[in-house]
């Protein structure tokens, strides 16, 4: 196959929400429609020790919580499809901010009782900012939940979209029946059994036709009619072009849990989201069809498999091919590297790929090479835009527990801020170590890795800092810089890459900081440079 026909084939996204809108298990479902697994392991259902294929962290499984992005690949219809799953949790933010540098298009899932929610704006805000495309499934409508034109209203005026429904339900709740597919124009009608064949699908050419009241009864027949009618008056009718510049939603009806509407959705996938796109370097425009290899890390994730210590940089691949044994070349350290061994995934089973395309995430063994946001390129100098690391909420003294685990201990934190789950500070006054997270629940996981992956134990103390703010001084050489530092030492600490940074204790204290010294500027995110 030509190297256009695999771009053209490829179709990369993630999927986002707030938690517990049913994001895993969606995922799985649309793994279970690629033939890539043969049985969904019920996220939420303990007789079925078996957890979601796409949480293998050990800490998942026991929450019952996507706290790492995972990488998911499978054929559909010809297409190859790469799903990153991203933690919903707003602890995990950061996790989900940058893997949204690496998608085409992304999934937007809400629940049908509790509506948008406010971890999903943030997202969304995100995507519409990088004029994501967005395709919306609301999920979970065989539970009691709200109107579908009331929730359509919520799509638009909280996340400022808008929408065109290419499915509509049949009932809601109790009285769910099925859904009418708009895209098809056919209508799939629910059992309540999920293992059935899901393949039913009843075509309607006409919805006048008599024969809907005999499916589904007149009543519902008449106000699927109705509702038809309203939705040819009220919303716009898809345009492709409008999607795939951001300016139309597609929404999309269905309970993942039972399988339902789900197909609707990944068929309308495959034919209407985009091929990779182009992407923004620091110098120039990239495009997917260029020839020589360009790709950048946008996650770094330590021991995988715990049985092997490894650990993993993801790379997504914006142009070009990427071959095994082929040196190329790390843009930050100036020198040529060659990967043995680059790996596709399938959750927890890896693959080694002899090559890979423009839109494919490769996992690359990484001994300490990388660090989130650098470039591979084929000799070009240039760096992907728009991965930041933010500022940390919390902050917290890490002590160590045990004397005799000090190398552990610092190899384990060392690693575990690669990945970035979390931020390193370590004061300039007396060496401590200070963790900054966006969420609390990351204390939790960093302690339990590194006790179960270095064999580390480790305490937290609290340090009552409000935020972290990077300092770019005017100049480091005049008066002013130097009495910022000497007036501030005490919280003054340097991050991983050896950046100044001050932790100060309230929004009063930055704004009077800002004040008495113009010249030095602090900002609330670093781009990685």
């Amino acid at each position: 196959m030509s190297f256009l026909k695999e771009i053209q084939r490829r179709r990369t996204f993630g999927i986002i929400s707030h938690p517990d809108a049913g994001k895993t298990t969606l995922t799985e479902k649309l793994l279970l429609f690629g033939g890539a697994i043969q049985e969904a392991g019920a996220v939420k259902n303990n007789k079925i020790k078996k957890g979601a294929t796409s949480d293998f962290m050990e800490i998942e499984r026991q929450r019952g919580i996507s706290v790492s992005t995972s990488v998911l690949a499978f054929n559909y219809k010809d297409k190859k499809i790469n799903i990153l799953d991203t933690p919903g949790h707003k602890d995990f933010a950061e996790d989900t901010f940058r893997t949204l540098t690496a998608v085409d298009s992304v999934i937007v899932v809400i629940d049908v009782a509790k509506g948008v929610e406010e971890q999903t704006e943030k997202l969304v805000a995100v995507c519409r900012m990088r004029k994501i495309p967005i395709i919306v499934f609301i999920n979970k409508l065989d539970r009691e939940g709200h109107d579908a034109f009331d929730l359509m209203d919520e799509v638009e005026q909280k996340l400022g979209l808008t929408v065109t429904p290419l499915s509509f339900p049949i009932g809601m709740g109790y009285d769910f029946q099925g859904i009418y597919n708009l895209w098809e124009q056919n209508i799939n009608l629910f059992s309540g059994d999920s293992r059935k064949n899901i393949e039913e699908t009843i075509a309607f050419e006409d919805v006048q036709s008599p024969e809907l009241e005999k499916i589904i009864g007149q009543k519902p027949a008449d106000r699927l009619r109705e509702e038809l009618e309203l939705i040819d008056e009220v919303y716009p009718k898809f345009n492709q072009q409008d999607y795939l510049d951001g300016k139309l939603q597609p929404v999309f009806f269905g309970s993942a849990l039972n399988n339902f509407g789900v197909r609707e959705l990944l068929d309308c996938f495959v034919t209407i989201a985009p091929s990779p796109r182009a992407k923004e370097s620091e110098t120039r425009l990239v495009d997917p069809k260029e020839e020589k290899l360009s790709g950048f890390v946008f996650k770094i994730h330590a021991n995988m498999d715990p049985k092997h210590r490894d650990r993993l940089a993801f790379i997504k691949i914006v142009s070009g091919t990427f071959e095994r044994n082929k040196p190329y070349y790390h843009v930050r350290q100036k020198k040529n590297l060659k990967f043995s061994s680059p790996n596709a995934f399938f959750a927890e089973k890896k693959e080694i790929v002899d090559i890979s395309y423009p839109g494919d995430i490769v996992g690359l063994h990484d001994t300490g090479n990388f660090k989130i946001g650098d470039t591979l390129t084929e000799g070009e100098i240039m760096n992907f835009k728009g991965i930041p690391s933010f500022s940390p909420e919390h902050f917290r003294y890490i002590n160590n527990a045990d004397p005799m685990k000090a190398k552990q201990l610092d190899k384990g934190v060392d690693q575990l801020m690669d990945e970035g789950v979390a931020q390193l500070f370590t004061l300039e006054m007396n060496n401590r170590k200070v963790i900054g997270t966006v969420g609390a629940l990351q204390y939790e996981v960093i302690q339990y890795r590194l006790e179960h992956e270095y064999g580390a134990k480790c305490t937290y103390e609290n340090f009552p800092v409000h935020k972290a703010c990077w300092v770019k001084p005017d100049d480091a050489k005049n008066e002013e810089f130097k009495e910022f530092k000497r007036i501030k030492q005490k919280f003054l600490a340097k991050d991983k890459y050896d950046q100044l940074v001050f932790l100060a204790d309230s929004d009063f204290t930055i704004q009077m900081t800002q004040n008495k010294y113009p010249s030095v500027k602090l900002f609330f995110t670093s781009e990685l440079d």
